[in-house]
């Protein structure tokens, strides 16, 4: 008998996606629908392709095997989106953040097969973030007291990182520093290695040969719509991270020296007067923090493991925890269908109203990201791997696979003729194939979970012996 798939929920979904739920889940090659589903992570929106694909004995004309999408489920083949961003595909996201989880921490611990020596833990290396100024007082939950209003608001109050006063909070301010904040990292990265430099009473040509400095970093939003990047900051030898660095470039010497290029004149960016806004200087806001990275647990928390997740964690999202939209937004009338919150409306607001005075920084475009256009995760070339090396890794694993099954893998690859036809057929999922979907997808991430804590446990235990 052919498997059929639990209806999750079905009480709770409406009339018309229920019925498609049904339609899908009693179809005949239902078994087969699921398996592409499955092979895709339970990705919430595959891309379909129609097609064929045939492998042939160079020598003997011989038809070693032939696929065709045609005696596929609605003649497609599903793969996933691959989207980074968690509230547009969660099963996507996931192995985008377990990406840069690898890719974080090879760069801290080190790993052999990414090409990066593990005593690359010996290096100075610390955890930093960088803040935005200030555009105005919001309602906050400080350490001791209460909020500048008076309330001592709940971890999860709505009007928290909202302006205290609309009419006086800096909303352009806000927008100009998220759109600039790309540049305001570079003249940062530019300073610091003038700083070390300077320290080591060297010039900045002397310093390369000596001392390179690499860093992974990547942006979150603060509720305020304010941009800020954490970043792991590493000091390499010369050749980078399979060369040691000189003695005299220690932890303490590298956190002094990212003190002093984050508030050095030199790291700031000018933003020209245009129409009624007057000329800008934006520089990092003065919450500086600067945490040695721990190889082992000291009882802090800044271990290689809990920086890597934490990069991670962030990396697959955006300005969603704002209230804005995960897309473009074509026009304003978008945010009441969507009640975008009314700071984060004035945020996006201010966007369109600054566009048409720096069209060359196309505002407008990135309103939904509250002005930012840059990368959300980004690295130095010689930090660790790559996630275009950790994503062939993985494709070529899963085609050694597939030759393994077709029984290919016996035979010289130039022994082998492979044609191939694709084409774009769409992409997402019916109303019922949805749900089917998002129920295939929680029963994979459970199972990932399990094993992920049964790894814990038994790490744990064979440190115990």
């Amino acid at each position: 008998m052919a498997h059929r798939a639990p209806i999750a929920h079905a009480p709770l979904l409406d009339p018309t996606t229920l019925g498609d739920l049904l339609r899908v889940a009693s179809a005949p090659d239902y078994t087969r629908w699921e398996d592409q589903v499955r092979r895709t992570g339970g990705c919430s929106d595959p891309v379909h392709l129609t097609g064929w694909t045939l492998h042939k004995d160079k020598t003997t004309g011989e038809t070693l095997h032939h696929y065709t999408t045609a005696v596929e489920p609605g003649g497609r083949l599903r793969l996933a989106c691959g989207n980074r961003r968690a509230s547009r595909c969660p099963s996507c996201a996931w192995t985008y953040a377990g990406d840069t989880y690898h890719l974080i921490r090879a760069g801290l611990a080190g790993d052999d097969r990414r090409d990066v020596p593990t005593t690359v833990r010996e290096h100075p290396r610390v955890f930093a973030t960088l803040t935005a100024p200030s555009f105005g007082p919001v309602h906050n939950r400080p350490d001791h007291g209460t909020c500048r209003c008076g309330t001592q608001h709940a971890p999860d109050a709505p009007e928290l990182g909202t302006a205290l006063d609309p009419t006086t909070y800096d909303y352009a301010g806000a927008v100009l520093f998220n759109n600039h904040a790309g540049q305001l990292w570079q003249r940062f990265t530019t300073r610091l290695r003038r700083e070390l430099a300077a320290r080591a009473s060297l010039t900045r040509r002397e310093l390369a040969g000596r001392l390179r400095v690499s860093y992974g970093k990547v942006a979150e939003f603060q509720k305020r719509g304010a941009l800020h990047f954490h970043a792991v900051i590493r000091l390499d030898g010369p050749d980078g991270p399979g060369t040691p660095p000189p003695t005299w470039a220690t932890v303490g010497l590298l956190a002094d020296a990212i003190h002093a290029s984050a508030a050095h004149s030199y790291t700031s960016v000018s933003v020209p007067t245009a129409g009624d806004q007057s000329a800008r200087s934006f520089r990092w806001g003065t919450q500086l923090d600067v945490r040695p990275v721990q190889a082992f647990g000291d009882g802090s928390d800044i271990t290689e493991q809990a920086v890597a997740s934490y990069v991670a964690k962030y990396s697959t999202k955006a300005a969603e925890n704002t209230g804005t939209l995960d897309r473009r937004i074509g026009e304003l009338a978008e945010l009441d269908r969507h009640q975008v919150p009314d700071h984060t409306r004035r945020l996006i607001t201010a966007c369109r109203d600054l566009d048409r005075l720096y069209p060359d920084r196309r505002l407008w475009a990135w309103a939904h990201m509250l002005g930012f256009r840059g990368h959300f995760s980004s690295k130095s070339r010689h930090y660790s791997t790559t996630l275009g090396a950790l994503r062939q890794a993985r494709a070529d694993y899963r085609a050694a696979q597939d030759h393994a099954a077709l029984a290919l893998d016996d035979r010289e690859p130039d022994s082998v003729l492979v044609l191939r036809d694709w084409q774009y057929a769409g992409h997402g999922h019916t109303p019922g194939e949805s749900a089917l979907a998002a129920t295939i997808a929680r029963d994979l991430r459970l199972n990932r979970e399990t094993a992920r804590d049964a790894l814990r446990d038994q790490s744990a235990a064979e440190g115990e012996w």
